[in-house]
């Protein structure tokens, strides 16, 4: 008999069938009882409940040990979806003093998050009274599948330094995809130290795993809390902000746009930041942070906007230190090089304005008068000199070197978030605009009196007072002086030195005494405390001129750096040397002398920023 191929064939194809469709169940099985998680999740919300307990955030004390931020009791309503059957709703609706088209509105967004799952505890309110909370403590046992969720919000002991202390926020979905410590109904924080110091402040996240009956009730703790894991407390931090001192300058600052800044020399510790427009950190707690942050945003002011850290504007005359400084270490001039002053810089047809003062002129006196013209010399005797440097674009490069060395056109890397960076130009972007070859010393001639295309912040400003009082190195300002149970970054501990010879910080050093004695900065003179200073009167082609300082106390082993900056103010004299000189006075002496009372009143009093085309603050 004839064997049947057909036959043989078919019975291994069935039997081929049979191990796939085996191997595809056993896959499968695999999956669902070793690979996949979900229905383990979903066995386990049945039987548990895991609760995020939340650690105590780190508190904030200033450099004097004064308590600035610290905690206070939250409570949010949460919900695990899947396990809310019906209730009644009026009554859950006025045991928290809600409408009930808000409970749906709040339902709605809940369930339109992306983060939304029913198998998941969901925030549905947030930021509880105590009041309420107790209310529905009560009365919670009504409602399955709910609870409340303790957390921590900010609260803070003092009205001011909004943008430097930051606030705190929920998180974001983009906060959640860049660090996995975070999700859904977490804070992080928001602006200032609380953004740049987050990772130290918010602490390790605890868990309690409590059991569930058959009806979803809570019957204890799982194992007597053997499993549980106990929060860690965030770091403190200590800041080298005098809390005293920002707000007596932030009450100098009232009805004006601008900045001030108080650097400690040796140590690149800001003392003070003020930012002016500013505004109440506490108004950014609670239920009401949304409306009050957007009622900030739409601020024509911007006191969001931090000024001194971000603002970028032409130095004016402040500038000229870093002038003379350059001069000096290219050998362009001596100490004894004076230049001569027609009311001006009068060359070739171009004229740069000046006042009047005695002509020629040294570096000294010119500091000391705060004379135009000599800088206006000395820069072009720099850029045109083909000579030593080959071209004005080989000469301009150097110049612009020295001037970041010093802290300007890039960031300075303080340890606050948003940093702004200035501009310092270089050869480039002026042949760009003349074009190669095509332009010189007189082409840009504003720019050695800090103005033209030349912006700082004042911060940058700030610190480069901070070298001068050091006779040449600086350390990178920072806000926080100590991090509690670790240290802080290095770069804050780490001196930095310009490429300019220190001898030659002594000479503009004098320079600047000398304008306080005997120059633009009077009003700077101190009982018992020997000054130097700057003034800087910037040209704003906007409105009315920028009124600045810098300056640092006392003129040997200095304590305290300062720059004020205020828009619109006029004349470096009228309000950046006294606000400066009162700032200075207060940190040294802890008083205003009574002989100096009539100009801390007038300052306390005045409004510059009607010059600005705003009435009030």
């Amino acid at each position: 008999m004839r064997k049947d191929y057909r036959l043989e064939k078919r019975k291994y194809v069935v039997g081929g069938f049979l191990v796939v469709v085996a191997i595809i169940y056993i896959f499968r099985l695999f999956s669902l009882q070793i690979s996949e998680d979900k229905y383990k999740d979903y066995a386990d919300n049945n039987a548990f409940l895991k609760k995020t307990v939340y650690p105590s955030r780190g508190l904030i004390y200033d450099r004097n040990d004064s308590l600035v931020v610290f905690n206070q009791p939250a409570y949010d309503v949460m919900m695990i979806p899947r396990d809310v059957h019906d209730f009644d709703t009026i009554d859950f609706c006025n045991t928290l003093q809600i409408t009930p088209e808000i409970l749906r509105d709040r339902l709605a967004a809940m369930r339109a998050s992306a983060s939304y799952s029913a198998y998941t505890p969901q925030t549905l309110i947030s930021h509880l009274s105590a009041r309420d909370y107790g209310r529905l403590q009560e009365k919670l046992y009504r409602y399955p599948g709910f609870f409340i969720q303790k957390r921590v919000l900010r609260q803070y002991n003092y009205s001011g330094a909004g943008n430097l202390l930051g606030n705190i926020r929920e998180v974001s979905q983009a906060d959640i995809k860049k660090d996995p410590y975070f999700e859904p109904g977490d804070y992080c924080g928001d602006l200032g130290v609380e953004k740049s110091y987050d990772i130290f402040l918010r602490g390790v996240k605890g868990k309690e795993i409590l059991i569930r009956d058959a009806r979803g009730r809570i019957r204890g703790r799982y194992e007597d809390g053997a499993r549980d894991i106990a929060p860690i407390s965030g770091h403190n931090l200590r800041l080298s902000i005098d809390m005293g001192l920002q707000q007596y300058a932030e009450s100098l600052m009232v009805n004006k746009i601008g900045a001030v800044v108080a650097i400690e020399p040796q140590t690149g510790e800001i003392l003070c930041m003020v930012s002016s427009p500013t505004y109440d950190p506490s108004c950014l707690i609670g239920r009401a942070r949304g409306k009050n942050y957007a009622a900030l945003v739409d601020d024509p002011q911007k006191p969001l906007f931090d000024r001194a850290l971000q603002g970028a504007y032409p130095p004016g005359s402040t500038f000229k230190p870093t002038q003379g400084l350059i001069l000096l270490q290219e050998g362009i001039v001596t100490l004894g090089t004076s230049y001569p002053c027609y009311r001006g810089f009068v060359n070739g047809g171009l004229r740069v304005g000046c006042h009047g003062h005695g002509s020629p002129i040294a570096l000294k006196p010119a500091l000391q008068t705060s004379c135009n013209a000599y800088f206006c010399w000395g820069f072009k005797a720099m850029v045109d000199r083909r000579s030593k440097y080959g071209s004005s674009d080989k000469a301009f490069e150097v110049w612009k070197k020295h001037l970041v060395s010093m802290g300007y056109g890039y960031k300075l890397g303080v340890d606050l978030p948003h940093e702004g960076r200035g501009f310092i130009p270089n050869a480039k972007f002026y042949n760009k605009v003349y074009g190669e070859g095509r332009w010189s010393a007189n082409t840009i001639i504003s720019v050695s009196i800090g103005q033209g295309e030349i912006l700082a912040t004042p911060l940058q400003i700030a610190n480069l007072c901070a070298t001068i009082a050091n006779r040449g190195w600086f350390i990178t300002p920072h806000v926080v002086k100590e991090i509690s149970d670790t240290v802080i970054d290095e770069q804050y501990r780490t001196k930095r030195r310009p490429t300019i010879d220190a001898h030659w910080y002594d000479e503009v050093a004098q320079g600047m005494r000398m304008a306080v004695t005997g120059g633009t900065c009077r009003k700077a003179n101190i009982p018992g405390v020997e000054v130097a200073g700057k003034t800087g009167t910037a040209q704003n082609p906007h409105g009315r001129d920028h009124s600045s300082f810098i300056g640092f106390a006392p003129y040997e082993n200095p304590r305290i750096a300062v720059c004020v900056y205020v828009e619109n103010g006029g004349w470096g004299a009228s309000f950046g040397v006294p606000i400066g000189a009162l700032v200075m006075e207060r940190y040294l002496n802890g008083h205003i002398a009574p002989e100096r009372k009539h100009m801390e009143t007038q300052m306390l009093e005045s409004n510059t920023i009607i010059y600005s085309g705003v009435r009030k603050h």
